[in-house]
């Protein structure tokens, strides 16, 4: 890993701390992130630093002091479009397993194909074909963390914080990121068990563009006089597709998860609307993806999006593989599911340097450009 990419990225996000100490633990606690093996606990930290005396001063810095991580995460996704261009921001689920009760959050959770028990959170990341990065994060609340005094109290939930179903969890920490940085990227999130109705009214009031998948039995108008599925009535999405097939078209892009080879698919987009009197959800397109001509589509995107072509919006979406393959072979190894702490403010500190100890390393593997990436996204 390059040093220079790590002070550099120290530099930028450390600067608003006013405190020379607090930039020292800042700058020890990320480097720990990024060189301890095993679980990146304050103790492991400590111990591989060769100084296990600073396990008390680093966990009081992550858990118990002050300072606010929301500059320092402003500072990150700064530093990420200064350094990539960056296409969108893919909001991702994270399943944290917890054999314990006492950590903020802690509950019966799903996550896709299983049940567990645990913290369930949404990160935001910064994307592009290249690399990604988480920037921001937001964590699911139950009832029980938010209408138990005493438990809110034990954890440090903060007073405005209520209780969230994880899809409303995972569009709260995009309206969020889009309110404090501007809705200017579109806004990528996996609703196949969420209320899409919900969501497409509040990211259209905040004027969030957006790309939600969407689960085939997805009930949806046609809203084109000219297709077969106008007059038919909310029909689930994926028969939709199934009618209008005829007007697919191949879309040739990058996979990131296997490689610089392209690969083709055929997408298709129709103009449709949500059963929904509310004008919010009207304006809407859905675009299908089929891996295999011969079969049903094998992804299904609603948006409001309506100026780019479907080849493009397509291509967009395989941002989405971007951020699996970048949390699977890098955010594991630098901490994101590692905070041992049992405090909310601890944990939102944690990610955030486990945060910059990802890009530190997606930003040093280098050999990335954007003639590639512009070339794809073209058409």
């Amino acid at each position: 890993m390059s040093d220079d990419a790590v002070s550099e990225l120290c530099a930028t996000l450390l600067t608003s701390f006013l405190r020379k100490d607090q930039r020292k633990r800042g700058e020890q606690y990320l480097r720990g992130l990024l060189t301890t093996r095993g679980r990146k606990t304050t103790r492991n930290i400590a111990a591989h630093l060769g100084a296990p005396a600073t396990e008390q001063t680093l966990h009081h810095f992550i858990a118990d002091s002050t300072w606010n991580w929301q500059p320092l995460r402003a500072a990150l996704a700064a530093h990420l479009e200064r350094k990539t261009a960056v296409q969108g921001w893919v909001v991702r689920r994270m399943p944290i397993p917890k054999t314990g009760e006492h950590s903020v959050g802690v509950d019966r959770g799903f996550a896709p194909g299983q049940t567990f028990r645990g913290q369930q959170a949404f990160g935001v990341w910064h994307a592009s074909l290249e690399l990604s990065a988480p920037v921001d994060w937001r964590l699911v609340l139950a009832d029980q963390w938010v209408h138990d005094h005493e438990l809110r109290d034990r954890t440090g939930i903060p007073e405005g914080a209520g209780a969230e179903s994880p899809q409303e969890c995972a569009v709260a920490v995009a309206l969020e990121s889009a309110r404090r940085w501007g809705p200017s990227r579109p806004v990528l999130i996996d609703l196949r068990d969420g209320d899409v109705s919900a969501a497409v009214a509040r990211l259209s009031a905040a004027g969030v563009p957006f790309l939600l998948r969407i689960s085939d039995t997805q009930r949806l108008s046609g809203a084109d006089r000219a297709m077969p599925v106008f007059r038919g009535g909310p029909l689930p999405a994926q028969r939709i597709l199934q009618l209008v097939k005829g007007v697919r078209r191949p879309v040739l892009w990058q996979d990131a998860a296997a490689g610089p080879a392209p690969r083709t698919s055929l997408a298709a987009m129709v103009p449709v609307a949500l059963p929904d009197a509310s004008g919010a959800t009207r304006g809407l397109s859905l675009l299908g993806e089929w891996t295999d001509p011969s079969r049903p589509p094998s992804a299904l995107w609603l948006t409001g999006m309506t100026r780019p072509g479907p080849g493009s919006l397509l291509r967009l979406t395989k941002l989405t593989r971007r951020v699996d393959a970048d949390f699977a072979r890098v955010g594991e190894e630098t901490g994101l599911r590692d905070y041992a702490g049992r405090s909310f403010r601890g944990w939102h500190r944690h990610m955030t340097f486990a945060s910059a100890a990802h890009a530190a390393v997606v930003l040093s593997a280098g050999g990335y450009g954007r003639g590639r990436s512009t070339e794809l996204a073209s058409g």
